[in-house]
């Protein structure tokens, strides 16, 4: 129910452009309103996005450790700095493996815990759900 409305709200959003919003939301829905088509294409952004974001992310650091920073300044640095690599990217290292080994324990032991009891209401078209509030990663 939630994910419906929130999909149905949102995308409608793009409807506000001229001349091409309606044809852009039909297309992005796959019809003429939310239905599977709009579910499948939702999961394959969802899980294609990340990857693409680690690529643009690991060019971007291979371009950075090629050609170095830029110093539009002119001004010297300080040669006395650690470099970050190894020191920062082992810890960075370190970090993400431990958030990702909570998240798994989360996501394997108690996958309900951080839902909202409202997600598993069927979807209905005819009703809107009575309390609609931010889920609790946009609280903070």
């Amino acid at each position: 129910q939630m994910s419906f409305w929130g999909a149905t709200v949102i995308t409608n959003l793009l409807s506000a452009i001229p001349y091409v919003g309606m044809t852009l939301v039909e297309w992005i829905w796959g019809g003429f309103s939310v239905d599977n088509a709009t579910l499948t294409r939702f999961f394959t952004f969802h899980f294609l996005l990340p990857f693409a974001i680690i690529g643009v992310s690991a060019v971007h650091l291979l371009f950075l450790h090629e050609t170095g920073s830029n110093n539009p300044t002119g001004l010297q640095s300080n040669p006395d700095k650690v470099p970050f690599h190894p020191y920062f990217s082992y810890k960075d290292l370190l970090g993400i493996l431990l958030l990702i080994f909570i998240l798994l324990l989360l996501a394997l032991f108690s996958p309900n815990l951080l839902g909202d009891p409202e997600n598993f209401t069927p979807a209905n078209p005819l009703v809107t759900p009575p309390h609609i509030k931010p889920e609790w990663y946009f609280l903070f």
